[in-house]
């Protein structure tokens, strides 16, 4: 394999620098010069053994030898944390929490929706009919803007996998994004953080939207934050190029400006009311 195709390799499988490492008994930092152009005449045998932990990789489909991937797999639905760091059914820990890498969270079952947080699994319940049309209105009038604008921006909508810190123990499922940087789009997923995150608030969710994940997506360096519960009927938006760091609350009939766009793109959600729980 050429250096363009491992590096090609490592983005659509997710690699951190400290995986492939491990992998191929390569010092991280060698990898992380080689990569970036900084060593050009890499040995000859280090070259080998990148390639060797390439092929590794395909052969064991990318799930390490230490991995919990077997523990993971039959967890199920009620044992994985929602609002808690213990399980709903019977009150006890989750096994391993904490520990839990993208490789175990493969290995669930497709029909398991989860999260990965610093290695942490949740589960969330399949979305409700309003969050799903708040989340299509909300993408439709993004694209429609990007793409009468001409825009290089990529608005998306979930499910869409997002390895926010770009290792192998954090992978969100944000609602809608905006991905300015065409780099980190791979294959399987984002790798790493989009410009712009939308989150809806539901009963299993709230918690890790309002908290861990405003942590994690500003210290990613999300730009900017918007957070839209339907049982309060606000909307909190977060612009973290803001020194201030407070965000500004809008009722649902507002028209609220996209500060990515310095304000030219507004989203209206007034129409969606109707849709909205009793509050």
């Amino acid at each position: 394999m050429t250096i363009d195709e491992m590096r090609a390799k490592k983005t659509e499988l997710g690699l951190s620098y400290t995986r492939l490492s491990s992998l191929s008994g390569v010092p991280e930092s060698t990898i992380q010069k080689i990569f970036s152009g900084t060593t050009s005449s890499p040995r000859y045998d280090t070259l080998r053994a990148l390639e060797a932990a390439f092929q590794k990789l395909h052969v064991n489909q990318a799930i390490p030898s230490g991995s919990s991937y077997k523990t993971a797999a039959k967890i199920s639905a009620d044992s994985l944390l929602r609002e808690s760091p213990v399980s709903y059914a019977d009150s006890a820990p989750v096994p391993n929490q904490g520990h839990y890498t993208i490789y175990d969270r493969e290995a669930l079952p497709e029909d398991l929706r989860t999260e990965l947080i610093d290695g942490v699994l949740y589960a969330f319940a399949s979305p409700t009919s309003f969050h799903q049309l708040i989340a299509g209105e909300v993408y439709r009038q993004i694209a429609n803007y990007i793409y009468s604008k001409n825009g290089s921006c990529m608005p998306m909508i979930a499910p869409i996998d997002v390895q926010l810190d770009q290792d192998e123990k954090t992978m969100l499922q944000p609602d809608v994004i905006i991905v300015c940087n065409r780099e980190i789009l791979t294959v399987k997923n984002v790798y790493g953080a989009p410009d712009f995150v939308l989150e809806i608030i539901s009963p299993s969710t709230r918690r890790r939207d309002y908290t861990k994940k405003l942590a994690k997506y500003e210290h990613a360096g999300v730009r900017e934050y918007w957070i839209v519960d339907p049982y309060q009927r606000r909307i909190m938006v977060y612009f973290f190029e803001d020194d201030t760091r407070c965000p500004a609350i809008y009722p649902f009939d507002a028209e609220i400006p996209v500060s990515l766009y310095d304000g030219d793109l507004k989203i209206c959600l007034s129409k969606m009311i109707q849709w909205l729980p009793e509050a």
